[in-house]
């Protein structure tokens, strides 16, 4: 499960081209950017679940941003 799970656009005024996220899973931390494809790059470190991870991701991210 992902922990003090963050995230906010990229650029003032919440337009588009994506956000930058935050969270922490298995007691270390991680950043990415996910861009409005639903493409994520890492910006510090990777998971070792990858897939997994990504996938919670793409949950909260369709929860909170497309709501």
């Amino acid at each position: 499960m992902l922990q003090h799970f963050s995230y906010k656009p990229m650029f003032a005024g919440g337009s588009l081209p994506g956000w930058t996220f935050s969270f922490f899973y298995q007691n270390e931390r991680f950043t990415g950017d996910y861009k409005p494809d639903g493409t994520i790059v890492w910006t510090c470190g990777t998971p070792s679940d990858e897939e997994n991870v990504k996938k919670m991701i793409h949950e909260l991210m369709t929860f909170h941003v497309y709501e």
